[in-house]
C-alpha cells in the first residue's frame, strides 16, 4: 500500500469537525486503495463472481456525494455522470470502458462541492428532502461514512487480491 498520508479526524471537537473529519478521512481511504494501480487494474473485477470493481465505487461514490448533497440537501437539479440506458437507471459500475482519469476527477470534483456545503451550512439542523422524506445535513454526513466505511471493506478486498496489497 502506498505511505499512510491521510489526516486524521479529530479526537477531540465539535460534533460538525468530527463528522467531516471521518467523512474526509474514508474518503481518503478510498484514494489510497485506488493509488498507484493502472487503469485496467481499476477495472478488474477481483472478487468473483462478483463483477465490483474499485473504478466503480468511485464513480459510484461520486453519484453519492452527487445525490445527497447537491440534489437532496441544496435541491439542485444535478442529472447522473453515468446514466443508464434507462430513465432512473445508473451506469457508475459499468467500467469497461470508462475513463479513470475523468472519474477520479468527477469524484474529486463532488467531495470538494460536498465539503462546500457543509462549510457553508448554518448548523447540522439544516435539512433537504427527496421526495416526501426530509434529511438534516447530520443524517446525511452519518450516512455518508457508513456508505464510504461499508464499500472501502469491499475495496480492501479488491485491493488485496489485484495486487496483495494489505493494510489500512
Amino acid at each position: 500500500m502506498p505511505e499512510d498520508t491521510r489526516d486524521k479526524p479529530p479526537q477531540v471537537g465539535g460534533e460538525r469537525a468530527s463528522l467531516s473529519g471521518f467523512l474526509q478521512y474514508q474518503r481518503e481511504t478510498l484514494a489510497m486503495k485506488c493509488a498507484g494501480l493502472t487503469g485496467a487494474q481499476l477495472r478488474e473485477a477481483a472478487v468473483p463472481p462478483s463483477d465490483l470493481t474499485l473504478l466503480g465505487l468511485v464513480r459510484h461514490l461520486a453519484e453519492v456525494e452527487r445525490s445527497w448533497f447537491r440534489r437532496v440537501l441544496n435541491d439542485e437539479v444535478a442529472p447522473p455522470h453515468w446514466p443508464g440506458p434507462n430513465p432512473g437507471e445508473f451506469a457508475e459500475f459499468d467500467v469497461a470502458d470508462a475513463d479513470t482519469e475523468e472519474a477520479f476527477r468527477i469524484w474529486r470534483e463532488e467531495c470538494a462541492r460536498s465539503r462546500a456545503t457543509v462549510e457553508a451550512a448554518e448548523s447540522l439542523d439544516v435539512t433537504g428532502s427527496y421526495g416526501e422524506e426530509v434529511f438534516s445535513l447530520r443524517y446525511i454526513l452519518t450516512h455518508l461514512i457508513e456508505e464510504y466505511a461499508r464499500h472501502n471493506g469491499q475495496a480492501d478486498l479488491l485491493r488485496e487480491r489485484i495486487d496483495g496489497a494489505r493494510g489500512e
